[in-house]
Parts: C-alpha cells; structure tokens; sequence
C-alpha cells in the first residue's frame, strides 16, 4: 500500500494535472443520468440530511439535461423511495430508527421530491424510482439504455461516495463509457468527494470540468447535424 500526507484533494489534483491513462471520451449516442437531485439531499434549510455541493452544481446539471435532450436524448432523474414501513428499503434500513432514517423516506414525502430548482421535463425526462445505491440495481435503467441505444452515460448527483459511484461502477461494468463533470456531484464529506472522483478517474470513467462535458456535446450535435444533412 502507497502512503502519503496529501490529501484526497490533492491527489485528484495531481491526477487531473497529470494523468497517468487516456480518457475513455464520449460516444455517439449518451444519456444523462441525474442521480438523486431530491430535497432530502438538495434542502438543505429543511433537511439534515442533505448537503451543499459546488455552488454551479444545479446549474449546470440544469444546462446538461438541456444540452441532452435538445439532441433528442434521453435525461434521467433518479429518487429513493420506500413503502409506509420501509421493509422494501432491506439492511439499509435496520442500522437506524431515527426519524430521519432513509427508510422512512415515502413515495408521498417531501424528501422524495426533486428539488424545484431542478429543469426536470415530465414529458420527456425518465423519472426513475430506485431502492438501493445503483441507478442500475432493480430498475429497467438497463433495457430503456438498450432500447436507446446509448453508449455513453453522463453521470451528475450524490452522494459521489455512494449513489453516485455506485451507479458508475455498475455503468462501466455492463459496456458504458462514463463521464462524471466535477462540478456536478457532491457529498456530505469532502475527503470522500474527492477519493471517490480519484478512484473514478483512475479505474471507471472520465471526470472532465463540466464546460468540457457541454462543448463536448455541442460537438457532438453538430456532427450529428452534419450526418443528417448528408443523409
């Protein structure tokens, strides 16, 4: 095992200034998949369990779902929910009998809402209900993918430590090219935000500045423009 004094900031630092693999780059055909943007992590007035992230994260997931979807691609919108006596909600929910314990998170409750700041089209948009950590875990994620026939996943949301990199590593492992924009996830614990996005870099995807990620696809709806024009 490699020590060091820096901290988890400093080494996806060094990482972004000096990486040691080739990114794996968008493809042709992408979705957004926004994990967990609902008031239980996003309000952070009402809610203690929720958290504060980069001050342009909502932003500038708001202008990737536009960017998305204005190329006539699909935009995701996961949420954690449970039955009233959240035995749905399995070892997640024996740890803790607080009120605010994730299990008692309902369908019908506040914290299952997607924050209003949020640019979510219920005409377009995928809202996806899930249980567990993965996007990918229980859900029909898979099969809407399949029948899109995407082959990129932009990943935003939180936690980076947990719903997040769970919803990463499950992406990378069934085929996907995956893309986290830094700006656009968070956590409630900086040291685990930036190991997480370390070990992203270096093992399941790209983790490139948002304004990379939107030129990037500005890039790619042109190309696909030109494609058109041609056919």
């Amino acid at each position: 095992m490699l020590r060091t004094d820096k901290t988890s900031k400093q080494i996806f630092e060094d990482w972004q200034a000096n990486p040691r693999l080739p990114a794996f780059g968008m493809g042709e055909r992408v979705c957004l998949v926004n994990v967990d943007f609902q008031r239980r992590y996003t309000d952070t007035v009402t809610f203690s369990s929720a958290y504060d992230g980069h001050p342009d994260q909502l932003t500038l997931t708001n202008r990737l779902s536009a960017a998305v979807r204005g190329m006539g691609m699909p935009v995701v919108w996961t949420y954690v929910a449970y039955l009233p006596d959240g035995r749905d909600c399995g070892l997640w929910g024996v740890r803790s009998k607080s009120p605010m314990a994730l299990q008692n998170v309902g369908h019908d409750s506040p914290q299952a809402e997607i924050d209003a700041r949020m640019d979510v089209d219920r005409e377009r948009d995928l809202i996806l209900h899930k249980r567990m950590a993965s996007a990918f875990f229980e859900t029909h994620l898979p099969s809407f993918l399949i029948f899109n026939r995407i082959d990129t996943l932009i990943v935003t949301g939180g936690a980076t430590s947990g719903c997040v990199r769970a919803t990463v590593v499950d992406a990378m492992s069934n085929g996907y090219r995956v893309i986290v924009p830094e700006e656009c996830v968070t956590d409630r614990e900086e040291g685990a935000h930036y190991a997480t996005l370390y070990d992203i870099a270096f093992k399941y995807g790209d983790v490139p500045p948002a304004a990379r990620v939107l030129d990037d696809l500005a890039k790619l709806a042109a190309r696909h423009a030109r494609n058109a024009d041609a056919a």
